[in-house]
Order: C-alpha cells, then sequence, then structure tokens
C-alpha cells in the first residue's frame, strides 16, 4: 500500500523510494479531500463542491467516477469504498503523515514524564514538511488547513511545556523566537520564550519580549494581555524562575466516586442521558433535576459510569456548594497544575481549566448545582467533552442543556430496590411492603432509609414499619438512619429560597389537596404569586404540570415534601378559607349541570356564595364532568379535613359524578371517612345509605337490604322523610334481586309520597316477578309517559327501557324493539351509561327473543365492556352468562362450562335466587351439549328447584337464553 502526505505538499510514495505523480489539479483535489477526511465517509456533496467549487458541471457523476478510477489506476492497492453515506478512503494508522502525528501527540499527552512526553511531540511535530497541502488551493478545504495549522501551534506549545518542565530551555529560544516571530499575538509562545530568555539569565530580553506583546495588543487589538503572561512578567520582574505554564497531566484522570451495587431501575433515564451526552456534536451539557431525594447524584455517577469508555482522557466528578474559585484551583492541581501556577483571578482559573481540556474527551460530573453561572465557568471549550450536571434547581437560565427531571421510582422499581435492601421478606409480606412505598412517596432517598432500618433489625415487621411512616405526624421522624435524613434532604432546598416563596412553600404545605389548579394557588398565596411558585418550581420544590381539560395549570407538592413544608406555626394571611368556599361553590354548580343518576335525594342547603370571578368560574366548569375528572382526586381527600355537614353536601354533590362514571371505590372511601368521623347520627345514617347502594350496585344483596332496612328505620326516626323514601325504595329493587316480589311491591307500593322513576321501576319489576303483567305494562306505559312530558332524554331512555321489557312479556315483540332501540339511541347521547349497560343488555335479550341473535350478542359484548367499567358486577356476569349461552349455539360448549360455573358461585354468593336459577338452566344445556347427561340433570334439578312458576320475567329471559344454546 502506498505512503501519504498531507501535512505539506500532497505527496503519495509508492514503493519504498518512488513517488507517484498526479495529473491534474482535480485528481490531487479529490485524493486530498478523501485524505483528509480518511476513514471517514465523504459525501458526494462535499467532494462535487471541492472539485467545482464555481458551478459543478451536469455530468459530475460520471466525471467523479471518472477521477476515481485514474486514482486507482495511479495508485497500487488504493481502497476507497462507495456506499450510501458516500466515498470514504480506508489507510493505516502507519500509511499517512497525518494520523502518524496524532498518534504521536496522544502518546505525548498519555506520557508519564515531561522528557518522554517531549519525545513524543517531537515524533509528530517531525511529520510536517511545510504548510497543509502547499501549492494545492481547494477553497472546500481552507477550514480544515486552518484547523490542523492550529492544531499544529499547540502540540508545538504543549512540546515547549514539557521541554521547559525537563529543563531544556536553552535549546528552546532560537525555535521560540522564530514562531514568535510568524505569530506576534500568541500569549502563550510569548510566555514560554520569556521563561527560556529568562532562565537563560537574559532578563532584560525576557522584559522586551513582554514589552512588545503589549504594544501589538493594544495597538492592533485594544487588549492588554492576559493573566497567564502578566504573571510570568511579574515573576521576571522579582528575579523568580517562573514555572511551567501547565505541566503535562497524568492521563487519564478519573474522580468518579464508586458506582452503588444496589442501583435499581432508572433504565429509561440512563437511555437518554447516554444518547444525550455521547452524541458527538459540540460540548452536550444534560441537567438531572428533581425534588429531594429523588437519587439525582446516584444516578448521575451511574450514567458516568456507563460512559467511561467514550471518554478515554477521563471523567472528573465535581460536588458543588462552594465558591467556584476554589472549585477550579483544586480541578487545576488534578489535572496537573502546580499550585504556584495557578492564577489568582476566577476567570483566568476557567480559561486555564478549559485550555487543559482542549482536544480531549474528558466528561465533567457536576453534583448539585445551585447557579448557571456556576456552571459556565465550568464548561469545557471544545468539542470531545460533555457535562453532566445535577442540580435541586431546573437550571433554567442555563442555554442549551438537555434538561432530565427525575421523577420518584416506578411502582416495580421501588419494590425491587425495598427487596435488596431488605431480603425476601419484602415479597412474603408484599401488601405492608406496599405501604411502606407509598409512605415514601416512591423517593429512592426514602425508600433507601426505610429498607435499611429493617436490614438492621431483621425482626422488625414491616407493617410496624408501615404503621409508624403512615402517621404523617412522625413520618419524617422515621425516615432517617445513620447520616441519611430525608428532612435534612429538603431543608438544604429550603434553606436557599427568598422569604417570599418560604411562606407561599408554607402556605401550600398546609393545604391538603393532592394538587391545585392555577387559580387555587393564586388564590391561596395572594400577592407576588407568580414570582413565589416560579421559584418554587425552580428549586425542584413544586412540580408544575400540564393544564387539565378546563385549561387550568396544575402544580403538585409531593407528599413527603409537603409534610415538611406543613412543620411550623401557621402562616398568617392565608387564602385558604377562601379557597375551600369557592371550590364547594365550584362542586354545588358543577353537579347541578349534570344528570342526577344516583337514586338518592339531593341533600338541601344554603346556596354557596361564589368568591370567584364569574367569568372564571363559566371557563372552568364549561364541561363539568372534566371539572370534576380533574378535581377528583382532591375533593376525595377534601373530605376527610371537613365537618360532618361539610362533608356530606361535599360529596352529595361530587357523588352527582363518581355514580355516572361507576367511580364507586371512591365513593364507598369517602362514604366511610364521613361514618368514621361523625357522631351525627342523622348525617351518619345518610352515609350509611349510600354504603348500602354501592353494596347493592356490587351485587352484595342481603347485606344491602338489611342495611337499607336499618337506615330506613333511623332516617324515620329523625323526621327525614325525604331520604327514608329513597331508601326504601332502593330497598325494593333490591328485595326483587333476592326473588322477594311480594315484599318488594309491597314496600315500592308504600311510597305514594315518592313520584320517581325509581319506584316506578321497583313496581314494574315486582309486577313482572309476580306474573302480573298487563299491570306492570300499565306501570311502564305511564312512567313512560310522565317522562316524556320532561323532554329529558335520559329520563325517557331509561323509562323506556321499561315500557320495551313489559311489552315484550306481553307478546308485543315489535314494540319492545322499537322502545328498546329508541332507549340505546337516547342514552348513547347522555353521560348515563349505567343506564346505557341496561338498556343494551335487555336489547340484548329482546334481540334474542326475536331471533336476531348476532345483534343480541353484539349488544351482551358491549353491554358487558360498560358493566365492567363501572364495576356493576351482577350486569357483568348476567351479559357474560348470555354470551356463554351462544358458545353453547356455536358449538363451543366446552369453554361455556368453566365461565357458567363461576357466574354460578358469584350469583349464589350475591343471593340471586332468579339469577342463579338461569345460570343452572344454561349450564345443563351446556352439559348436554357437552355430552354430560348426568350432569346435565342434576343442573337441570337445580334450576327447576329454584324456579318460580309466576315469575314473567324469569321467563321471558329464560327462553331468550335457551334460543341462544340453540345451534346456529
Amino acid at each position: 500500500m502506498a505512503h501519504f502526505g498531507v501535512l505539506g505538499p500532497l505527496a503519495v510514495e509508492g514503493p519504498p523510494g518512488r513517488w507517484v505523480a498526479l495529473r491534474g489539479d482535480r485528481q490531487r483535489t479529490l485524493l486530498a479531500v478523501l485524505l483528509l477526511n480518511a476513514n471517514q465517509h465523504v459525501h458526494v456533496d462535499v467532494l462535487v463542491e471541492a472539485l467545482w467549487p464555481e458551478r459543478p458541471p451536469k455530468s459530475y457523476a460520471s466525471n467523479l467516477h471518472t477521477y476515481l478510477s485514474r486514482l486507482r489506476e495511479r495508485i497500487d492497492g488504493l481502497r476507497v469504498e462507495h456506499g450510501p453515506l458516500g466515498y470514504r478512503l480506508s489507510v493505516e494508522p502507519g500509511e499517512l503523515d497525518l494520523l502518524v502525528f496524532r498518534s504521536a501527540v496522544a502518546d505525548g499527552q498519555r506520557a508519564g514524564d515531561a522528557l518522554a512526553a517531549s519525545g513524543h511531540y517531537r515524533r509528530a511535530l517531525a511529520q510536517w514538511r511545510g504548510p497543509v497541502l502547499a501549492g494545492l488551493h481547494v477553497p472546500r478545504l481552507d477550514a480544515d488547513v486552518a484547523r490542523l495549522e492550529s492544531e499544529r501551534l499547540a502540540v508545538f506549545e504543549d512540546c515547549v511545556d514539557a521541554e521547559l518542565t525537563a529543563g531544556r530551555h536553552g535549546e528552546l529560544t532560537g525555535e521560540l523566537q522564530a514562531m514568535i516571530t510568524e505569530h506576534p499575538l500568541r500569549e502563550r509562545l510569548a510566555a514560554q520564550l520569556m521563561i527560556a530568555l529568562h532562565r537563560a539569565g537574559r532578563q532584560g530580553d525576557s522584559l522586551e519580549i513582554y514589552r512588545r506583546l503589549r504594544t501589538t495588543l493594544v495597538e492592533e487589538l485594544g487588549v492588554e494581555p492576559g493573566a497567564e503572561v502578566r504573571r510570568v512578567h511579574a515573576a521576571v520582574l522579582r528575579g523568580e524562575d517562573p514555572v511551567p505554564r501547565m505541566p503535562p497531566p497524568v492521563w487519564p484522570v478519573c474522580q468518579l466516586p464508586p458506582d452503588i451495587a444496589d442501583f435499581t431501575g432508572r433504565d429509561a433515564e440512563l437511555a437518554e442521558l447516554t444518547a444525550a451526552l455521547g452524541s458527538g456534536a459540540g460540548v452536550p451539557v444534560a441537567v438531572v433535576s428533581g425534588e429531594p431525594g429523588a437519587g439525582k447524584s446516584t444516578l448521575a455517577v451511574r450514567a458516568a459510569h456507563r460512559l467511561r469508555a467514550r471518554f478515554p482522557d477521563g471523567q472528573l466528578y465535581v460536588p458543588l456548594g462552594r465558591p467556584v474559585g476554589e472549585v477550579l484551583a483544586d480541578l487545576l492541581r488534578a489535572l496537573g497544575v502546580p499550585g504556584p501556577a495557578v492564577p489568582d483571578d476566577v476567570g483566568a482559573r476557567a480559561a486555564v481549566f478549559r485550555g487543559r481540556l482542549t482536544d480531549r474527551r474528558v466528561l465533567v460530573v457536576l453534583d448539585d448545582a445551585g447557579d448557571p453561572e456556576d456552571v459556565r465557568a465550568l464548561l469545557p471549550g471544545t468539542p470531545g467533552c460533555a457535562v453532566l450536571v445535577t442540580s435541586r434547581q431546573r437550571l433554567s437560565g442555563l442555554a442549551g442543556a438537555h434538561r432530565l427531571p427525575l421523577g420518584p421510582l416506578s411502582g416495580a422499581e421501588a419494590t425491587e430496590l425495598l427487596n435488596r435492601l431488605a431480603g425476601a421478606r419484602v415479597a412474603r409480606e408484599g401488601a405492608d411492603a406496599g405501604r411502606i412505598i407509598a409512605a415514601c412517596a416512591r423517593l429512592p432517598l426514602a425508600l433507601r432509609i426505610a429498607g435499611s432500618r429493617l436490614a438492621i433489625r431483621p425482626h422488625l415487621r414491616l407493617g410496624e414499619l408501615a404503621d409508624r411512616l403512615e402517621d404523617e405526624v412522625r413520618r419524617l421522624d422515621e425516615l432517617t438512619v445513620s447520616d441519611l435524613a430525608v428532612r435534612s434532604s429538603i431543608a438544604l432546598s429550603h434553606e436557599g429560597l427568598r422569604p417570599p416563596a418560604r411562606r407561599a412553600f408554607r402556605l401550600l404545605g398546609r393545604c391538603r389537596l393532592v394538587d391545585l389548579p392555577a387559580w387555587a394557588v393564586t388564590t391561596l398565596i395572594g400577592e407576588d404569586a407568580d414570582e413565589a411558585v416560579e421559584e418554587l418550581v425552580e428549586a425542584s420544590l413544586l412540580e408544575a404540570r400540564e393544564p387539565d381539560a378546563t385549561g387550568e395549570g396544575r402544580y403538585r407538592m409531593h407528599d413527603l415534601v409537603r409534610l415538611y413544608a406543613a412543620e411550623g406555626p401557621p402562616e398568617p394571611g392565608s387564602g385558604a378559607a377562601t379557597v375551600l368556599a369557592a371550590t364547594l361553590a365550584l362542586a354545588d354548580a358543577a353537579a347541578a349541570r349534570l344528570p342526577r343518576t344516583v337514586p338518592m335525594p339531593a341533600m338541601a342547603h344554603s346556596p354557596f356564595p361564589q368568591p370567584l370571578p364569574s367569568s372564571l368560574v363559566e371557563r372552568l366548569l364549561e364541561r363539568p364532568e372534566e371539572w370534576f375528572a380533574a378535581e377528583r382526586a382532591n375533593l376525595v381527600r377534601l373530605i376527610g379535613s371537613l365537618g360532618a355537614r361539610e362533608a356530606l353536601l361535599l360529596l352529595d354533590k361530587l357523588s352527582v359524578y363518581l355514580y355516572l362514571h361507576g367511580h364507586y371505590a371512591d365513593m364507598r372511601a369517602a362514604y366511610e371517612t364521613v361514618l368514621a368521623a361523625t357522631d351525627d347520627r342523622p348525617s351518619a345514617a345518610i352515609a350509611e345509605a349510600n354504603l348500602a347502594l354501592l353494596r347493592h350496585a356490587r351485587g352484595q344483596y342481603e347485606e344491602a337490604a338489611a342495611a337499607y332496612r336499618e337506615c330506613a328505620k333511623e332516617l324515620e326516626a329523625h323526621g327525614d322523610h325525604r331520604t327514608h323514601a329513597w331508601v326504601s325504595a332502593n330497598l325494593a329493587r333490591c328485595l326483587i334481586g333476592l326473588g322477594r316480589a311480594e315484599e318488594a311491591l309491597q314496600t315500592a307500593r308504600s311510597l305514594s309520597t315518592l313520584d320517581d322513576q325509581v319506584v316506578r321501576e321497583a313496581e314494574s319489576a315486582a309486577l313482572l316477578r309476580l306474573g302480573r303483567v298487563p299491570e306492570a305494562r300499565e306501570v311502564d306505559r305511564a312512567a313512560l309517559a310522565s317522562a316524556r312530558a320532561t323532554g329529558d332524554p335520559r329520563r325517557i331512555g331509561t323509562a323506556l327501557h321499561g315500557f320495551a321489557w313489559s311489552s315484550l312479556l306481553t307478546g308485543d315483540g315489535e314494540q319492545a324493539r322499537s322502545a328498546i332501540a329508541e332507549s340505546v339511541e337516547l342514552l348513547r347521547g347522555t353521560m348515563a351509561r349505567s343506564a346505557l349497560a341496561k338498556s343494551l343488555r335487555t336489547l340484548g335479550a329482546v334481540s334474542a327473543a326475536t331471533g336476531a341473535r348476532r345483534g343480541a350478542t353484539a349488544a351482551f359484548e358491549e353491554a358487558r365492556a360498560l358493566a365492567r367499567d363501572l364495576d356493576e358486577r351482577p350486569r357483568e356476569l348476567s351479559c357474560t352468562r348470555a354470551l356463554a349461552a351462544s358458545w353453547i349455539g356455536e358449538g363451543r360448549a366446552a369453554r361455556a362450562i368453566p365461565v357458567l360455573r363461576a357466574c354460578l358461585d358469584e350469583f349464589r354468593e350475591m343471593g340471586g335466587r332468579s339469577a342463579t336459577c338461569l345460570t343452572w338452566l344454561v349450564l345443563s344445556r351446556a352439559y348436554e351439549a357437552a355430552g354430560s347427561p348426568a350432569e346435565a340433570a342434576s343442573a337441570a334439578a337445580e334450576a327447576a328447584a329454584l324456579a318460580d312458576p309466576r315469575d314473567a320475567s324469569a321467563a321471558a329471559l329464560r327462553r331468550a337464553l335457551l334460543l341462544l344454546t340453540e345451534p346456529t
């Protein structure tokens, strides 16, 4: 293979001693571009611009191919590849003087002493035969040529530093004088020449060099000499021996703390950091910010260890929190700068630091930065380096940085970390481990403290520690072990706040809401809210979130930070009372704009005063269900901090939304909270009645009926006749589920004071169970007429459902199909999803009874999905049973049997006699189709024992289900 030279005139040597002559400037230009980018792909556009700087010919592609062919002919073994990224000339390190130069420079930088470094640098400089590509002018390469000349000069200066350190100043004066003549503004060269002259006993000549440099700089640039030259000048004036500017350090340098063995999770964050810092573009800067205890430093150390291979010259680890001048002095000493050579000026220290990292590949880790200005002083100046910053602040003033906000661990990551720290008992006591994780807010520092305490005390039960941590008064006291403490971690961030932000911090901490809308934050804090909030967000003590569905920005303070903020005396001037009043008024207004589907009466109360501007209220409540969705968690939490009456009033409003959307768990938790906190028996009776309603919705019929009866007695005793009537109507519906139709009818007809659909539904259902179909249809007809008079689609759709079913039972299938189709259509346009699920289930039954099998299964599928979403288990089970019946007809009886057995077990537990009977019946058909006659007969007998011959509803549903079991 040939040997190439670009550090001087372009040269190609074939066999040793034989030089290859290239014809034409374009061949030489093409080879020069490829050599300056040796072993890298060069895009065709770059080559075309280099060959034809003015205007390329139309045939440039074929011309380029021709030039390459001729180069291959002239140069034996020339390895040029062509691919999607362009052309690539492959050369070995010893075949190109530029690569030899850079290899020797790298050897010099890694050398352990000055003399050895000098030898490597001299070998590198010996590769230069003159200016780069002398005699060949290619405008496209001007920048590359200039960069190489600068590189050569920097290596020469490094070489001089090494030789001055080794005491070889006598051999340098002539060489330095020639170089300073060529580069009169180069301050580093001037300083080196001054040192060499001074050591040679030529103090006057040394001072003359300084005088000429200063004159030139002032006249041509209008600036004074830099700090390093001034330092050398001062030393010469004092007659002292100026030390070399920067003796070569020992590379690589690694200052990273050890990576912890039990580091857990953060895979996505690690991937993001390694991608951002390893991009190779410029000097990438990544900032990891987050609340106290989020594990920022631990993540940074793990990421830095992963990146070591990409930064072979070293990794610097810089704990901040002290003057940046002190930090720079320590860094310079670590990089080989002797103490006397460290400049006094902070700016000069930063400049020397950047110079030490020139053309190096070093990762700088700045831990716990507090000020963007400090970070800027520690940024390298040349590509190849990267900076990883951790900070409690967001450092928004740091331009161009890649930002990674670090939140809590995921649930799985938190569990894994606790397991690593505390051992296998975390898995054995999973429920209590979950409580510990929740109390620690999934923050790594808190989890590490909790896990360490468990490890120190192997006999401490997880439940005992969880109990302590769930006590908010003592939680921060419990999260302390050895020198680790959550409270002190948060205190560091708090101490950096200005007084207005500290006040806002305490006010927000005492507010018990999960997260706050922007209007509430402004109301709570009052004047200067915006500035204080920005400071808290910047300090990672408050999280700014995306706007909610109402368009209102949200702010969240994490639990452990909130507990710290809530410590201490109350803050005067709080707007908490205004926020509470506004929230109650908003809930009242939002509930009034939604359909009330919960079968309980609205509580009577005086109007809530609204302190917010009407324009804001209208914007927030433009879509009331979205306001409730945004504030749902807040309202549930707020209920626990109110008095019994206020809590019930708020919960009554919230239940309009919760019941409508099937959020029964939230309703149950909220009413249980009210019940546990009140001694007022009328309020307790209302709470218990609502809890009975939720048991009813879950199919716990016996428990619900007993609770309804107790509540009804207590409400009547307290004179609350209105609520008593509603509870009794719900009892009537529950009794129907239990198969007690006579009692249900008697209860429903005793409610003459309550003219409501709930009563009419219960009365009609009871009549149908007793076989009194014509009477039931008249009740449904009257209910439908009453509903149509209101014009309310939800009421009409609900009434149409009852009318459709009683029409089917009277034999009017056409009327039934029409009514139930209209019911579904109307209810789809409302938010009453529970009523829609009920009508869809009936549509399935009517369709099956009238031979529309495909429509039946589609309706049952949709109804089941809605019921499952709403957690209405009885309805979900009845739809599942119907779908299992259709599988039998499709020849999949074996699949249907285990599903039907599971439904049977749940219906038995609920106490639903009719539902259990129908499930036995379908199961008997499944056994029969599967070829198990004995089991089929046994199931049929069970169904017969439970059947009520009077029950017209069960008979109609039985016919529909059996039709589904028929072969398709």
